[in-house]
C-alpha cells in the first residue's frame, strides 16, 4: 500500500485562495491522473494543470475489477507519475468511473414549503425526496442531476433558491452503479493510499470538459468511446436529458481485428493504432501490413483494406446503437449542436465521417476547453473524462453530499486530535 505523503510544495501552489485538486479516471485500458491548481480569486475558475500521470489498466475489464492487486499497483503508478510532475502530494481524488453496470433513470421529488423563501436546504430536501425510490438491493445511487424544478404551477425553473411558494418539485436524473463493482473499485483506491472526494460517472464527467453552455442549451450528444464501454449523455435546454452506458468500445474493435486477421491481441492493438482506418474505400487493395514490423510473435502480411472493413463494421454498430438510443428519446437527427466524440477510441481516420453518416448529425471531436497549465499533455479526446471529472469537482464538489460527509469526518478527526493533545 502507498503511504500518504506530504512533499515540500511549490509556494506558488499553496497560496491562500488556491486549491489543489486531483482526478483519477479509471478506464479499462488506461488509468489517467490529473492534478490542477484552481485560483479562487478569479471570477471564472479555470483549472491550471500542473501534473499528469498515466499507466496501463490491467486489473479492469469493461468497468469491472478483475484483479485487485494489479489494479492497486496500476493506480499507484499513475498517481506517482502525476505527483512527480506536479511536485505536490495527492491524498484525495475525484474518481471518474465507467462501465456497462452503470444505469440511469428519471425520478420526481415533491416537498411542501411553508410559503417563505426557498433555501438551499429545501433544494437538498427535494433532491432527497427524488432519491427515495425503490432501487434493487444490488444497486447504489452514484449521482443525482436535477433536470428542472417546479414551484407551485411554474415549471422549468433552473434554480428555485430565493423564490416563494408552497410546493417545490424536482425532476431528477439518477445514475446508479452495481454496488459490488463500486465497492471493489473504492477498496482498490483506498488501498492505493488516497481518499475519494466523490465518484463521477463518465457520462457526467466527459461532458463537463468538452461541452459549452450554449451547446447544452441548443441540444447536444456527448459520445465517449472508451476501451470497454461507450457512454452517451444528451443535453437540452441546459440540462441532462438522457444518459446510458453501452457494453461495447475500442476493445471490441481490437478483438475483431485479432479474430479477422488471426493475430495476437497485442499485435491487433498495435496495428489498429498505427494503421487503423474506417475508410476502406480510400485504401488500395494491394496495400499490406507486415506484422513482423510491430510484433515478435506474428510475421505474416495482412491486408490494410480488410482491416479497415473490420473496423468500419464495428464502429458502424457502435454508432447504430447510439442512434437507437436517440430514437428512443425522440432526438434522432434533432440536436442542433450535434454530437461531440471523446475517448481514446475515436481518433482513427474516418470515425467522424462515419458518425455523421450514421447519426445524421453534425459531429466534431470533443477537445477539452477552458484549461490552463501544461495543456499539451491533455489536449486529447482521451483525457475528456479525467479532465471533466476534475472540472466537476471544482464546480460542484464542495456542495455534493459526499463531500459534505467527508468534510464533517475530517473536522471530527481534527477536533478529536486536538482534544487528545490536551490530555496529559
Amino acid at each position: 500500500m502507498r503511504a500518504k505523503k506530504s512533499f515540500v510544495t511549490n509556494p506558488s501552489h499553496t497560496m491562500s485562495k488556491e486549491r489543489v485538486l486531483a482526478s483519477l479516471d479509471i478506464g479499462s485500458s488506461k488509468i489517467r491522473t490529473i492534478v490542477a491548481v484552481v485560483d479562487g480569486n478569479q471570477e471564472h475558475e479555470v483549472p491550471n494543470i500542473i501534473g499528469v500521470g498515466i499507466s496501463p489498466s490491467l486489473g479492469m475489464r469493461k468497468g469491472h475489477v478483475i484483479d485487485v492487486e494489479e489494479l492497486i499497483h496500476n493506480i499507484i503508478s499513475s498517481l506517482e507519475d502525476a505527483e512527480r510532475m506536479a511536485g505536490v502530494p495527492i491524498n484525495h481524488v475525484f474518481v471518474g468511473m465507467s462501465g456497462s453496470h452503470i444505469e440511469a433513470f428519471d425520478s420526481r421529488g415533491v416537498i411542501a414549503i411553508s410559503g417563505s423563501e426557498i433555501t438551499m436546504e429545501d433544494v437538498g430536501r427535494v433532491l432527497d425526496a427524488a432519491q427515495a425510490v425503490s432501487i434493487p438491493a444490488n444497486r447504489r445511487i452514484l449521482h443525482i442531476e436535477p433536470k428542472a424544478y417546479s414551484v407551485d404551477e411554474q415549471k422549468g425553473i433552473k434554480n428555485p433558491v430565493g423564490m416563494t411558494g408552497i410546493r417545490l418539485e424536482v425532476e431528477a436524473h439518477i445514475i446508479t452503479g452495481h454496488i459490488q463493482h463500486v465497492k471493489n473499485l473504492e477498496k482498490c483506491i483506498d488501498q492505493a493510499g488516497v481518499d475519494i472526494d466523490d465518484l463521477v460517472p463518465s457520462t457526467i464527467g466527459s461532458s463537463e470538459a468538452v461541452v459549452t453552455k450554449r451547446q447544452k442549451e441548443l441540444g447536444v450528444a456527448v459520445i465517449d468511446v472508451g476501451a470497454g464501454s461507450t457512454s452517451l449523455a444528451v443535453f437540452e435546454e441546459g440540462t441532462i436529458l438522457h444518459s446510458v452506458c453501452l457494453p461495447i468500445g475500442g476493445e471490441s474493435v481490437t478483438n475483431d481485428i485479432a479474430i479477422g486477421m488471426r493475430t495476437s491481441i497485442d499485435t491487433a492493438e498495435k496495428i489498429k493504432i498505427e494503421f487503423g482506418s474506417v475508410l476502406p474505400e480510400e485504401i488500395a487493395e494491394r496495400e499490406m501490413i507486415d506484422l513482423s514490423s510491430v510484433s515478435k510473435i506474428d510475421s505474416q502480411t495482412v491486408s490494410k483494406r480488410y482491416m479497415a472493413e473490420i473496423m468500419q463494421a464495428r464502429y458502424y454498430e457502435i454508432f447504430s446503437l447510439i442512434k437507437s438510443e436517440l430514437e428512443r428519446i425522440g432526438r434522432s437527427g434533432m440536436l442542433p449542436a450535434g454530437a461531440l466524440l471523446t475517448g481514446a477510441a475515436v481518433k482513427a481516420p474516418g470515425v467522424l465521417d462515419l458518425a455523421r453518416d450514421v447519426l445524421g448529425l453534425p459531429v466534431q471531436m470533443g477537445f477539452p476547453a477552458d484549461i490552463g497549465g501544461v495543456i499539451e499533455k491533455v489536449d486529447d479526446p482521451a483525457y475528456a473524462t479525467a479532465l471533466g471529472t476534475l472540472v466537476w469537482g471544482m464546480r460542484e464538489g464542495d456542495s455534493s453530499p459526499r463531500m459534505g460527509q467527508l468534510h464533517m469526518k475530517r473536522a471530527a478527526h481534527q477536533v478529536g486530535s486536538w482534544f487528545k493533545s490536551l490530555l496529559p
